[in-house]
């Protein structure tokens, strides 16, 4: 998806001067609101993957020098009190936006643009997701805090 955008930004970009350059209009407001729907999905369905992995970003000062059980505790806590109510509020925030979108099937206001209410969708997809993902990882570090208890 990533080569994607960066394929449709380098079209629209050379179709850009190209065009300028015979004189024929090759770029178009669709191409802008691709690379940007295809960004947008990156990075909004990348946020469970990237807890899922591992692979967000932590302080590591401390928390590098932790026991196991420390930091199942501490991402146990940060999951209940920060992830789950985040979580939960985006859904809370994004579902008016994505049911007034559907409502009128929404399409950008530029001459040539996309439909906003799919992707305005993946919003609530995202926090979904993100919200399925934490309560997964509430489940593993519970399971890892009772296992290094015995």
């Amino acid at each position: 998806m990533t080569l994607l955008m960066v394929m449709v930004g380098a079209f629209n970009a050379v179709a850009r001067y190209l065009g300028k350059w015979i004189g024929v209009h090759l770029s178009s407001n669709a191409y802008i609101e691709a690379q940007w729907y295809l960004f947008s999905l990156i990075f909004l369905l990348g946020a469970a993957h990237t807890l899922q992995r591992d692979q967000h970003v932590r302080v590591d000062v401390l928390y590098g020098r932790m026991s196991l059980k420390a930091k199942a505790w501490l991402d146990l806590v940060g999951s209940i009190l920060f992830l789950v109510p985040f979580s939960l509020f985006g859904l809370f925030i994004s579902w008016p936006a994505v049911r007034n979108s559907w409502a009128v099937y929404e399409v950008s206001p530029d001459p040539g643009g996309l439909a906003r209410y799919p992707i305005k969708t993946v919003m609530l997809i995202c926090f979904a997701l993100l919200l399925l993902q934490a309560v997964s990882e509430i489940l593993k570090r519970i399971q890892i805090i009772r296992r290094t208890d015995s």
